[in-house]
């Protein structure tokens, strides 16, 4: 007597899985079985023929399936700025350049518009969830709507007056009502987002502190990404960013330093015992030539590490791929130790370990049965993946962008053979060019 099948949405038979959790593991022929958005199996796919009876089968027998990359710090909208003020240096980037035009164009409209061509980019480079820190982030949290992304909307603080809000207290109050507007939405979360040591005082940090920890939200904050923003800090202080914020208390386990580049190695410490986050963006880093962080020591030190792209005005490119390559060769030509950051270590700072800083590693960051179906499939089968010894390895040191075919969130399919089902891409172009010239004129 034949056995009934079990019926499900989605049935996915790969090449590979590349869970992430278990470290290391590489599951052959094997398929993802998806209902109502979640994985409900992970199993051989001869045994998935058998057992389930799918609405839509995908067999993608030359690809590796992975969880859709985490971005773990990026500013969406900034992709209208993307080339604006290249081969600068931080502070002179900031003050001269991008501010100024921040200040003459940043709406509603820019940062949606800005946004979804960033979900568009995004998702094409098999990222999945990304960690924002923009002004107006009702505007980004409805672009990643329109895309169905997953994201978390950072609620911006800075002491300076905008377009956006007057002045701190204005600031947390519109991300907090943003916050409960947008609480319920299944794609969202959120963290509280002061933008820098530099940019925020005392005061406020106090109030950030208190909101963080009775609403249980992460703490998303640039911390000593340059040398001039610590020689400030003594200068005004008397004491280093992080010295300053752990007297202040926000140093713990909700809170993720971004870009971490210039640390002493009490300071790596002293990160370590608090339990901090660190989202890594080499690319960023190294463009505005801000340094080369202590990843190794990081690592050593049991800190973990995510990855981010940073705004596309200070990387041009938000592909998780080559942060993932650049994250790997980087850490091994500072350490002098070719084994310091492993392929498979580097797959999970782009995936898991952000999830775990995001404080969503229960629902994303791993295609483990019970979490959302959140997942990236990458064509292997190309000249320049060819031949495959090892697959995590290809995909981390050889694969790129352009390789990746399928994309689902939430177990909707969102990139069907490199094609967005989402959004149109001959209108989000349009919108650039639109924005290129008003910017450009002004």
């Amino acid at each position: 007597m034949a056995i009934a099948q079990t019926p499900v949405d989605t049935l996915i038979d790969a090449r590979w899985i590349i869970p992430v959790e278990p470290a290391g593991a590489v599951l052959d022929h094997h398929s993802l079985a998806v209902e109502d958005g979640k994985i409900i199996a992970r199993l051989p796919t001869v045994e998935a023929h058998a057992r389930f009876r799918p609405k839509h089968r995908y067999a993608l027998l030359d690809h590796a399936l992975i969880p859709g990359f985490i971005n773990l710090h990026t500013h969406a909208a900034m992709t209208l700025l993307r080339g604006l003020a290249d081969d600068l240096e931080l502070m002179e980037w900031l003050n001269r350049h991008i501010w100024p035009t921040e200040a003459r164009h940043v709406s509603p409209s820019f940062v949606y518009d800005g946004a979804l061509l960033a979900c568009a980019e995004m998702l094409r480079g098999g990222t999945t969830c990304f960690n924002d820190m923009y002004f107006y982030p009702e505007a980004a949290a409805q672009a990643a709507l329109t895309a169905k992304m997953r994201a978390a909307m950072g609620l911006i603080v800075i002491e300076m007056p905008t377009g956006y809000a007057a002045d701190a207290d204005d600031y947390l109050r519109k991300g907090l009502a943003m916050r409960d507007q947008y609480r319920h939405e299944p794609l969202l979360n959120f963290t509280l987002a002061p933008h820098a040591p530099y940019t925020v005082g005392d005061k406020t940090f106090g109030k950030l502190l208190t909101y963080a920890e009775q609403l249980e939200l992460p703490i998303h904050i640039h911390l000593h990404e340059a040398q001039a923003e610590i020689d400030g800090s003594l200068e005004q202080y008397r004491l280093r960013p992080i010295q300053r914020l752990h007297n202040l208390g926000l140093l713990g386990p909700n809170l993720i330093a971004v870009h971490a580049v210039h640390l002493t190695q009490d300071e790596i410490h002293l990160l370590a015992r608090q339990g901090c986050h660190v989202a890594h963006c080499p690319a960023s880093n190294l463009k505005l030539a801000s340094g080369i962080p202590p990843v190794a020591e990081k690592i050593a030190s049991e800190i973990n590490v995510g990855i981010g792209t940073d705004g596309a005005a200070s990387n041009n490119r938000l592909d998780m791929f080559s942060e993932m390559r650049l994250a790997a060769l980087l850490t091994k030509g500072k350490s002098g130790n070719a084994t310091a950051l492993s392929a498979h270590e580097a797959l999970r700072m782009a995936t898991l370990n952000a999830a775990r800083a995001l404080g969503i590693d229960a629902q994303t960051g791993s295609l483990q049965p019970g979490k959302a179906a959140d997942i990236a499939a990458v064509n292997l089968a190309t000249l320049e993946s060819a031949p495959c010894y090892h697959v995590i390895s290809d995909l981390v040191y050889a694969a790129g962008r352009e390789h990746v075919s399928h994309v689902w969130v939430n177990g909707e399919l969102l990139l069907d053979e490199r094609r967005l089902t989402t959004l149109d891409l001959p209108e989000l172009l349009h919108t650039a060019a639109l924005w290129r010239e008003k910017i450009t004129a002004s």
